[in-house]
């Protein structure tokens, strides 16, 4: 695009409106203006220059403003519907089945919905990510548009400015100073404007007094908190950034820590101490037995040696003991390790006995470890038992097959075959706590439940977040902006004295014109200039006088 010259000979680029050194009205929208529009200083802004490439459409589809709060207004949608139900990381199960069956039993058919949408995992997902960086893209484009040229103008901005500039702006004077001295006039604005704390820069007879630019940057540094905030947000979902794992791990039990490669946990011991007054009735009522005066799980923190094969568990070196607790968690390497819940006499092993039915005699007994149990246990010559089936914890039959309802030890039931010298082909028979045995015909030998062995259980949660100070940062820039830019207004007054001695006087804010005028009041009694109007209240009030005459 060709450059627009102006009539001082200053070429400005194209699609300016008012000339940066003289300031007059370039473009017939400026022309036609009584009062010029000051909000870019009339610079070129390239989102409404250029819309002919593929290029200049995106850019102005992106810094388009009611793009950006439609943005804000679908992110702000979605991040509310990721409130409704509690997000997966907070529900504690394994599997995504049991996830699926948490939602579908606890909210019902809405709850099922939830789930299958994706919004149980809202802020983890593809398109959420995709929403947040479209906002950050359209943030950043529509400041580098509308920011970087008026940087530019008010960097650049000249001390003379053309009388069509000066007549156009909302605040104007002109004539002869009311008393004292013409030539000393510009000496007491000056002297004037710098008691009020102005900027005051000269050029032959003309001044320019200018206060609180700063202010004009407000909103820009909004913006950089924003991004800076949004950028926290996209990182908490790449790994080593963010953290928030829960794991169960039961006494004498050493587990790899999820979300910290490398690190393995030992649990020494759980401890529940409690209260010893009674629990009330209201707690009585809700099944509380015992008031938990403190719970803690005494720990070893491991890390696997270097050179270690993932996983290994043999070849790793002790780096921390700790108690943790409620509120007191372990800390090592920016993770943190925090004491959330517990479960109490987990089933650990149970001792079964192969018995005769008839007889009651005893060909050994065997031990089952109900968290990894064997597949096979050989109790003398010719005399085994196999587990065919495990369910953890049993729910019942769905169409005669035994199901499960989670993978942690609450109601065992086995299908054993039992092998035996009179009985090599072996019997089968489905065990279950609490329930007669279902066998496969007529057995002559039985599994005899003795005893049970338990244990408790310790549920922590693993925390990191590397994205907090960025988060911090960003929100204490954004408020910052958002200060400047609500108690700071750019202020400027543009004096020129022409060749017969009068004055003529301009004046321009982004906002607050009335304590602008204050200033105004104060320089005009102290330098004895003649009275300003603003044309903006004259136009409002001869449109009143207009309407009534009508």
């Amino acid at each position: 695009m060709e450059k627009i010259s102006c009539v001082c000979g200053h070429e400005n680029p194209f699609g300016t409106k008012i000339c940066e050194k003289c300031g007059r009205p370039l473009s017939e929208e400026a022309k036609a203006q009584k009062v010029l529009d000051m909000r870019y200083d009339g610079t070129a802004i390239r989102s409404k220059t250029y819309n002919k490439s593929i290029i200049d459409k995106i850019w102005n589809f992106f810094s388009s403003v009611k793009v950006g709060v439609s943005l804000i207004i679908i992110t702000l949608i979605a991040s509310a519907l990721g409130t409704i139900f509690p997000q997966e990381f907070y529900v504690q199960v394994a599997t995504q089945e049991e996830k699926a069956l948490y939602y579908k039993q606890n909210y019902g058919v809405f709850g099922e919905l939830y789930y299958n949408l994706g919004l149980s995992d809202l802020y983890s997902s593809w398109w959420y990510q995709i929403l947040v960086g479209l906002l950050g893209i359209s943030i950043i484009v529509a400041s580098l548009d509308r920011g970087l040229p008026l940087y530019k103008s008010l960097k650049n901005q000249r001390v003379k400015r053309h009388e069509s500039f000066m007549k156009r702006q909302r605040i104007v004077a002109h004539g002869p100073v009311t008393e004292g001295d013409s030539s000393k006039t510009l000496d007491l604005i000056e002297e004037k404007m710098k008691n009020l704390r102005y900027k005051v820069r000269r050029d032959g007879n003309a001044l320019l007094a200018e206060k609180n630019r700063f202010a004009r940057s407000g909103p820009y540094i909004n913006h950089l908190g924003l991004i800076i905030f949004l950028l926290g947000v996209m990182l908490r979902f790449l790994p080593g950034f963010h953290v928030d794992e829960s794991m169960w791990i039961r006494e004498g039990e050493v587990r790899a820590i999820p979300g910290m490669d490398g690190y393995f946990l030992e649990n020494k011991q759980f401890i529940l101490e409690t209260y010893d007054n009674d629990p009330t009735r209201a707690q009585i009522e809700q099944g509380v037995a015992a008031i938990a005066k403190n719970y803690q799980t005494d720990v070893k923190l491991y890390k696997q040696a270097e050179g270690a094969v993932l996983g290994d568990t043999e070849n790793m070196e002790l780096v921390k003991e700790y108690s943790i607790r409620v509120n007191y968690p372990l800390k090592y390497d920016g993770y943190a390790i925090y004491q959330m819940d517990y479960r109490l006499n987990e089933l650990k092993s149970m001792t079964f006995e192969l018995t005769h039915k008839q007889s009651g005699e005893s060909l050994g007994s065997m031990k089952i470890d109900l968290t990894n149990p064997e597949k096979e246990y050989v109790l003398g010559e010719n005399t085994k038992v196999q587990i065919l089936n495990y369910y953890p914890d049993f729910s019942g039959l769905k169409d005669g097959v035994p199901q499960t309802a989670s993978q942690y030890p609450n109601n065992p039931a086995f299908v054993f075959k039992m092998m035996t010298p009179d009985k090599p082909e072996g019997e089968v028979s489905f065990v279950s706590i609490g329930a007669s045995p279902i066998e496969a015909g007529e057995n002559e030998y039985k599994m005899t439940f003795k005893g049970v062995e338990t244990r408790n259980v310790s549920g922590l949660t693993i925390r990191k977040d590397v994205t907090i100070p960025i988060l911090i940062i960003g929100g204490v820039i954004f408020l910052l902006g958002l200060a400047i830019g609500s108690y700071w207004n750019h202020r400027r007054l543009w004096v020129q004295q022409l060749e017969d001695g009068k004055i003529m006087l301009a004046a321009h804010t982004n906002k607050n014109w009335f304590s602008m005028k204050k200033d105004l009041d104060v320089v005009t009694e102290y330098a004895h200039l003649p009275q300003y109007i603003d044309q903006l209240e004259e136009k409002d009030e001869k449109d009143k006088e207009g309407d009534g005459a009508e």
